[in-house]
């Protein structure tokens, strides 16, 4: 019998042929101590396998998971894999200045602490963390593309840098694209962050809708620049694909890109005229 246990009771990738395992979650009176109970059922008798789903967003989630996999263990499961759609910590790559640490690396540690059979995520942002992170199982954003592009006609798929268009340029092939891939970039400061140009290889997009495709949409700034670009360019509607939503500045903050299509991977998301999200859904 195949199990799960979701550690997000929002987010349940997984279908009904999972038994999915229940459990309590309570905090100590200290506030920092959380702790986790999972309900002991017969037919858990001889059962070896089991998947941990989890969107990790604080310290505590980390530490639920941590707590959860103990337990599992101590239940005898021996094949517990894990699915962390987002990864935290993947943008902090390498070390930029002397004194930050190497976060990735810090949360591979713990990971790889836990020994697990397969710990799989979800358009991953750095492959620096699918090298640190023992028996890591990358799963792409193909299929989500090709979901969203399925009825469009006549558009243009946009990399926001360089850095992302290899990524792009294996999405675009999945989903049978012909055009060509337009290839943007940003100039920043290196002293304070701050984008100071956008450009875009192609100068006239002759009115086509454009497909921004990235893997994260933390505060947008990246984006809102890009669509002014890009429409200045005689782009048409100005669309998002981005596989993790953060959002932190608001959707309202994107003023500028006309549709934007995420997942669930990291929060659930109330849908609108301007956004649709996709839940993430396997077997």
């Amino acid at each position: 019998m195949r199990a799960v246990i979701n550690l997000d009771e929002n987010f349940k990738p997984f279908g009904k042929e999972f038994t999915e395992l229940e459990y309590q979650k309570f905090s100590f009176p200290s506030g920092c101590e959380p702790h986790i109970k999972i309900i002991e059922k017969n037919w858990m008798i001889g059962s070896n396998e089991v998947i941990i789903t989890t969107r990790i967003k604080s310290s505590e989630d980390l530490m639920i998971l941590l707590l959860v996999t103990d337990a599992l263990k101590r239940l005898g499961f021996t094949y517990i894999k894990l699915f962390i759609p987002y990864l935290p910590f993947a943008r902090q790559d390498r070390v930029m200045v002397v004194g930050e640490p190497l976060s990735i690396k810090v949360l591979a540690n713990i990971i790889n602490s836990q020994e697990y059979s397969k710990v799989a995520v979800y358009d991953v942002h750095s492959e620096v963390s699918l090298a640190l992170i023992n028996n890591c199982d990358p799963v792409s954003n193909h299929n989500i593309v090709k979901q969203i592009l399925a009825d469009k006609k006549d558009y243009y798929i946009v990399s926001p840098d360089a850095g992302a268009y290899k990524k792009i340029f294996k999405a675009a092939q999945f989903v049978g694209y012909t055009d060509a891939i337009v290839l943007c970039n940003k100039i920043r400061d290196v002293k304070t962050g701050q984008i100071l140009n956008m450009t875009c290889d192609v100068n006239d997009l002759h009115g086509k809708d454009v497909y921004i495709i990235d893997d994260i949409c933390d505060g947008g700034g990246t984006f809102i620049g890009l669509a002014d670009k890009l429409k200045e360019n005689n782009a048409g509607n100005v669309n998002l694909i981005v596989s993790h939503g953060i959002f932190s500045k608001g959707i309202e903050a994107l003023h500028n890109i006309d549709h934007i299509y995420t997942t669930d991977s990291f929060q659930d998301l109330e849908p609108n005229d301007k956004l649709t999200q996709i839940k993430l859904e396997f077997k």
